[in-house]
């Protein structure tokens, strides 16, 4: 008796083993959740991390060598167009561009005076050649003598010369005067060259050099961004950057700006690959201009390069590789069963596929979970 007693506490043990395995092991490890798949719109996108650079940033170089006298500009400002950014200090020039306009006006004096000095001289010749005239005239009388004949004839040769040399010294002090001006704008220029002003309307995001350093002609000293000209740098891999095209839009996220995002355009596809990255350029340009914006700021991008609509789609985490193919697991007569899937097109987060009724009941894959396999007994 008492081993029956034995035996039926050891048959309760085991059933109660059974069924705690059943319950607590075996079910939950069947037990899967399960979708449908939904119609509706598909938008694909393509992402890629970049950096924030622009089109146009100038280089603001000194255009003469020598020591910078101010800088009326910092990094982060805004400027316009025509300001005065910088003034390099001119040591003698204004001194010498004072000689040389003090050295023109001596010059214009000059040629003043030479002319006053031509008109005399040709009064002298209209009197002098009145004298000639007559005296030739009454040599050929015999009135007057021979030696006061020439002694005529020389005078007016002699104010002759004299006009013509007069002349020569106008030609040459007016020469004087041509090459007193040019001096002048060259002097002029040079002195230009010590003011450097803002070519475009931008911020300034670089200061290189310092009030009283010395700099060569073209060192840089500041760059200047033109904020309407800027982007977002990317690279997208080949296999997908075929996708891209001129024109899509894009939305933006800054990293400093995490919480907000900027609508943009792609306004250029490099046409050279990466040989090592086997990554493509693609550059899209702010539709509205970040404030503030920061150079080399990393952001992220999303082009939204085609939309599909009215399609029977699922979410990828349901989609599972199986022999090189894509597929899902669904349930059939309460059995796991493997289906292929036809692939229109594949989002961030969603597949849209060619087969498949939204009443088909798909499989969640989850850890901790039985590996499906075929014809497995599923519990919902």
């Amino acid at each position: 008796m008492k081993a029956l007693a034995r035996y039926l506490i050891g048959v309760v043990i085991v059933a109660a083993l059974a069924m705690v395995v059943i319950f607590k092991v075996y079910i939950p490890k069947h037990t899967f959740a399960t979708l449908h798949p939904t119609t509706g719109q598909l938008q694909v996108n393509v992402q890629g991390i970049g950096n924030v650079n622009a089109l146009n940033i100038y280089a603001i170089t000194a255009q003469t060598g020598g020591k910078i006298d101010r800088i009326l500009t910092d990094e982060g400002q805004q400027v316009n167009k025509g300001d005065l950014l910088i003034v390099m200090d001119g040591v003698d020039l204004p001194q010498q561009l004072a000689v040389a306009r003090s050295n023109l006006l001596q010059a214009e004096y000059g040629v003043q005076a030479l002319l006053g000095e031509l008109d005399n001289q040709k009064a002298q010749e209209t009197l002098l050649q009145i004298t000639f005239n007559r005296y030739k005239k009454l040599n050929k009388q015999k009135f007057v003598t021979e030696a006061e004949y020439d002694k005529a004839l020389a005078e007016l040769q002699g104010i002759q010369a004299a006009i013509a040399a007069t002349a020569s010294r106008i030609d040459s002090s007016r020469a004087g005067v041509t090459a007193a001006k040019k001096n002048i704008e060259a002097l002029q220029e040079k002195i230009d060259r010590l003011k450097i002003y803002a070519p475009v309307d931008g911020y300034v995001i670089a200061r290189e050099a310092e009030v009283a350093q010395y700099v060569q002609p073209s060192t840089q000293i500041l760059q200047i961004v033109d904020p309407t000209t800027l982007w977002l740098e990317t690279k997208i891999d080949e296999r997908i950057s075929g996708q891209v095209k001129e024109g899509q839009e894009a939305s933006i996220t800054l990293r400093s700006q995490p919480d907000k995002s900027y609508q943009g355009v792609v306004q250029r596809i490099n046409t050279m690959t990466d040989p090592v990255t086997l990554e493509r350029t693609i550059n899209v340009s702010f539709t509205t201009i970040p404030e503030p914006f920061f150079i080399n700021e990393q952001g992220r991008v999303i082009i939204a390069v085609r939309q599909y609509d009215n399609v029977i789609k699922v979410p990828l985490r349901v989609i599972v590789q199986k022999e090189g193919k894509a597929g899902m697991w669904v349930v059939q007569n309460r059995r796991a069963h493997w289906t292929t899937i036809d692939t229109i097109a594949v989002s961030d987060t969603e597949l849209a596929m060619a087969n498949g009724t939204i009443e088909t009941s798909v499989i969640i894959p989850a850890r901790g979970k039985k590996s499906l396999r075929e014809g497995m007994r599923i519990y919902q």
